[in-house]
């Protein structure tokens, strides 16, 4: 079964100067003004800019990084501020050049809960041995966006070695179509009987109430697509360690889909 056994995360690192690239304004400019919307040119040299190869580099570098992977699968909901690097590609690059790679994007933050769903199904049928998940986030973008405009996101990023094993193990992912199923979902799990479960709750999900033996994490705003997988990467060893069960759960505040990873500890 597929196994958390390494992890790396970077939060708020710094940005780079505005690099004014007519080709790539262009871009944007036929991409979206197409479907009524316009290139805000000011909102590109404010921001931070971040690139996605640039959060990617930073993953790696950790020093609890250093495998060879077989499978590399790259996620994020918002797009990257450099739209011609294939981050897939460079990561699997870095991770040794022998892998399958490739990118989820365009599903909010289902993304990574997808690629987990996918990794987990390559590593059960014996197709992969060790899979690198990497969740990416920028908050530079040439047009308005609800979320970063609120300026609450920070640029972050986290990576997950996932490997077949004894540990903090992938039970199943799950979906919903709205928050009221997500809720009774969470609290079916809550009162199934089931001992020391940990339920992880990202900055999207309402309050919840659970009976008086369950253990609840927040985790803090400032992410969209990388909320529960930055804390997945910085606790996996304490929660395997303290906790039978983590559910790692989210809401997209932008279609209203909440989304559910169950994880055992073994």
């Amino acid at each position: 079964m597929t196994t958390v056994a390494a992890s790396s995360l970077v939060v708020s690192p710094d940005g780079g100067p505005f690099h004014e690239d007519p080709a790539i304004l262009g871009f944007y400019r036929d991409l979206v003004e197409p479907f009524g919307s316009t290139v805000d040119e000011q909102l590109l040299r404010d921001g931070r800019n971040v690139f996605h190869k640039d959060l990617v580099d930073r993953l790696v570098g950790s020093e609890d990084i250093d495998v060879a992977a077989d499978l590399v699968v790259v996620t994020h909901a918002l797009p990257d501020v450099h739209p011609f690097t294939a981050v897939a590609s460079h990561l699997n690059m870095l991770l040794g050049g022998g892998a399958q790679s490739f990118s989820i994007s365009e599903q909010g933050l289902a993304a990574p809960f997808t690629a987990l769903r996918i990794i987990s199904a390559y590593q059960s049928g014996g197709r992969s041995a060790r899979a690198v998940l990497a969740v990416l986030e920028q908050t530079t973008l040439p047009t308005p966006h609800p979320l970063v405009d609120s300026g609450e996101l920070v640029d972050s990023g986290a990576l997950l070695v996932l490997e077949p094993g004894e540990g903090l193990r992938v039970g199943g992912v799950e979906s919903f179509d709205d928050a009221e199923a997500t809720a009774d979902r969470l609290r079916a799990l809550a009162g199934d009987g089931s001992t020391g479960t940990l339920f992880v709750l990202g900055p999207w999900v309402g309050e919840q109430t659970f009976g008086a033996g369950a253990h609840v994490h927040r985790v803090a705003p400032g992410s969209y697509c990388t909320s529960v997988w930055l804390d997945l990467a910085r606790h996996w060893r304490d929660w395997q360690r303290d906790h039978e069960r983590v559910v790692l759960c989210d809401i997209d505040p932008l279609s209203g889909r909440g989304h559910l990873a169950l994880l055992t500890a073994a």
